[in-house]
């Protein structure tokens, strides 16, 4: 497993887990949740925020947030 900020632009991953409760609590409520695929569409020019695409939709993280959320990278 790694973590979604280590992933590079175009890198489709699922979701595994959460290490910080508050921060999966407010991911949840956005269609973020274990199990789900996630793709990493762009990283803003000093890293910070990460633009995804997950649930059918694009959202936009921090980068602290984006170190929470453990994935495991797929096809």
């Amino acid at each position: 497993m790694t973590k979604l900020s280590e992933l590079k632009p175009g890198q489709k991953a699922v979701i595994k887990s959460f290490t910080n409760t508050e921060t999966y609590l407010k991911l949840m409520e956005m269609g973020c949740v274990p199990g789900e695929s996630i793709l990493i569409e762009q990283i803003a020019p000093f890293g910070d925020p990460i633009s995804v695409k997950v649930s059918g939709y694009f959202l936009s993280l921090r980068l602290n947030e984006a170190e929470d959320i453990e994935v495991e990278i797929s096809g």
